[in-house]
């Protein structure tokens, strides 16, 4: 594992894993809870972050003209992206169409017809990740690839992701089992 990648993983483990009960988003409980932006709004877990995904980018292949997702968990990590890259753009899908002035739901970057990545802090059903994708596609972008950050592995996530995604894939830089394994480590 590359040192930013490491590094990173042992900061998610330090800074955004609880052990505890949690009730999550889709209404189940689960016995942890992650949460990235206590790492992706870090100043040093901002770098990391955008390197990671940056490689990531760069080992898959892609060439996106932007990154986005929805807000707020995909904020910090598309900001993240595109400082450290220098040229890869951002737009930030809203959770719905703004009431008011242009009334748009994609903001930021808004080039149709232009090569994006979507990305989303921790994927458990995949939802809010497949919100994004849906309104990107909406708005005329073609997704060549889908990330997050953590992956839940919730029996139902991945299959959600990867069939509203495709033919794009869907890359998870870590699993809640290796933040579980490391947060452990670290408390032994």
């Amino acid at each position: 594992m590359c040192t930013a990648k490491r590094e990173l993983l042992e900061m998610l483990a330090a800074k955004s894993f609880r052990l505890g009960e949690f009730k999550l988003s889709s209404g189940s409980t689960s016995d942890y809870y992650v949460d990235c932006r206590t790492t992706t709004l870090d100043a040093r877990g901002s770098q990391l972050t955008g390197q990671v995904f940056l490689d990531e980018i760069h080992e898959q292949g892609w060439e996106p003209a932007a990154v986005g997702g929805l807000t707020m968990g995909a904020d910090p990590i598309v900001v993240a992206i595109a400082v450290t890259s220098g040229t890869v753009h951002g737009f930030l899908v809203r959770k719905a169409e703004k009431q008011h002035g242009t009334g748009r739901r994609i903001e930021g970057f808004s080039e149709p017809g232009s090569a994006v990545v979507i990305v989303d802090d921790v994927c458990t059903t995949g939802a809010s990740t497949v919100d994004a994708i849906e309104a990107a596609r909406a708005f005329g972008f073609e997704i060549v690839g889908v990330m997050c950050l953590v992956e839940r592995q919730d029996a139902h996530g991945r299959p959600n992701v990867e069939k509203a995604a495709a033919p794009a894939p869907f890359i998870s830089i870590f699993t809640a089992v290796d933040v579980r394994r490391e947060h452990l480590s670290q408390n032994a």
